[in-house]
């Protein structure tokens, strides 16, 4: 038996004063109406919750029966999870699911029966229905995404589900997609653009900050919703803001805190030291990150943490190139030289030999540099003078013969 409600789960998230209005985000939602699952899938901070709490206040009020369940990981037992869910869309009326959870109290109850059950429940309803599953990232269960898989597959055309979590559920996404009955926002779609950055800031949070430090703050935090509102908490009270905004990075005490309570604390150790050890790489492709953490599971990583939504940006459309979010990076980096300062200039090594070994001579001379490993940076450039001045790059050559010391053998261009 699932045993007591918690009531509260089953609460639609009131909304706060302030709210930025998102509706070409409401118009991609909408769309949903004619699609059997809508997917909001994006890292911690993306405003996912509150986005689909805004949307379906208005599709209440226009008739539609709605019904909304906050997941924990309680709900990875599959009577647990059912029990609620099929209360869930009880609670719409219509004695939706009635017989299902009668079945459900069975000691050994038939789940494709129940499920079968809740499915013809529904299909005798005329109104549209949407059910929302929050925090379906937090379910791991292969019996709770199955069933969840049954009902999308046999659900009538009045049955919408929205899943929201941090990570890509394992559902038939790709057969969903194929068939039009998929809608997905993610992160591109949630971050804020400069002018719902403006009005955040400037109209909610009452910063009057002029139209290049909008810009300069956007740009910082790519549009990242919880960063921007991190940011806005350590302008509070200051007067000069302009300094702020030109030094903002990941090492403001809201977003290092936000970042290792919602994400690198939550992590599994082995992709948390993925993350520290890559995150010394401008961008990241599985065999770099092999070179660089000298395992063999880089690609599978790099699919993993794409997967997660772990502020991963990719690069090239065959998802062999990507990079971090810039904050995400700052804050990794920072957490590297916290937990493991000795380590960091070996790890640029083993960066800078495979861009030699890829002819990527720029991008060996510059992890030399940061290693502090000077004369292999001028063993580097000596060697690749000829193709520097061959691609007009002297000035950068000068540059970094000035940041070798005088007391290591220097190579001048020829």
């Amino acid at each position: 038996m699932a045993g007591v409600l918690l009531e509260t789960k089953f609460h639609l998230p009131v909304g706060r004063r302030g709210l930025v209005g998102r509706q070409r985000l409401t118009r991609l939602l909408n769309r949903g109406w004619l699609s059997a699952l809508t997917l909001v899938s994006a890292p911690a901070g993306f405003g996912k919750t509150t986005l689909v709490a805004q949307w379906l206040a208005t599709s209440r009020a226009e008739g539609r029966s709605v019904s909304w369940l906050s997941l924990d990981h309680r709900d990875n037992d599959p009577l647990v999870f059912w029990t609620y869910l099929i209360t869930a869309l009880n609670r719409t009326g219509n004695d939706v699911g009635t017989e299902a959870l009668s079945l459900l109290r069975s000691p050994r109850p038939p789940m494709e029966a129940v499920l079968s059950s809740l499915i013809n429940d529904l299909t005798a309803i005329e109104k549209d229905v949407v059910l929302v599953l929050d925090d379906y990232h937090l379910i791991d269960a292969r019996e709770v995404h199955e069933g969840t898989a049954f009902v999308l597959d046999h659900c009538p055309p009045q049955m919408h589900l929205v899943i929201a979590g941090r990570a890509d559920p394992p559902l038939p996404l790709a057969r969903m997609r194929s068939l039009g009955e998929l809608v997905e926002l993610r992160a591109a779609d949630l971050r804020f653009t400069p002018d719902e950055a403006a009005t955040y800031l400037n109209d909610v949070m009452g910063l009057a900050l002029t139209d290049s430090e909008v810009r300069t703050l956007d740009g910082r935090t790519e549009g990242w919703i919880a960063a921007l509102q991190l940011a806005a908490l350590s302008m509070e009270g200051r007067k000069d803001t302009a300094s702020f905004v030109a030094g903002f990075s990941g090492d403001d005490r809201y977003i290092v805190d936000y970042l290792a309570e919602e994400v690198l604390n939550r992590l599994p150790e082995d992709v948390r030291q993925f993350l520290l050890q890559t995150s010394v790489l401008e961008r990241l492709s599985g065999p770099l990150c092999d070179a660089v953490t000298g395992q063999d599971n880089g690609q599978a990583m790099l699919t993993t943490l794409e997967r997660g939504n772990l502020f991963l940006v990719p690069l090239d459309a065959r998802r062999r190139w990507f990079r971090y979010h810039q904050l995400f990076a700052d804050v990794l980096h920072a957490h590297l030289l916290d937990e493991q300062p000795d380590h960091l200039a070996e790890l640029h090594r083993r960066a800078g030999g495979w861009h030699e070994r890829a002819g990527e001579i720029p991008e060996a001379i510059g992890h030399a540099l940061v290693a502090n490993d000077f004369q292999r940076m001028a063993d580097l450039i000596e060697r690749a003078i000829p193709t520097f001045s061959r691609n007009r790059q002297e000035t950068e050559v000068r540059n970094w013969l000035q940041a070798i010391p005088d007391d290591v053998i220097r190579v001048r261009p020829g």
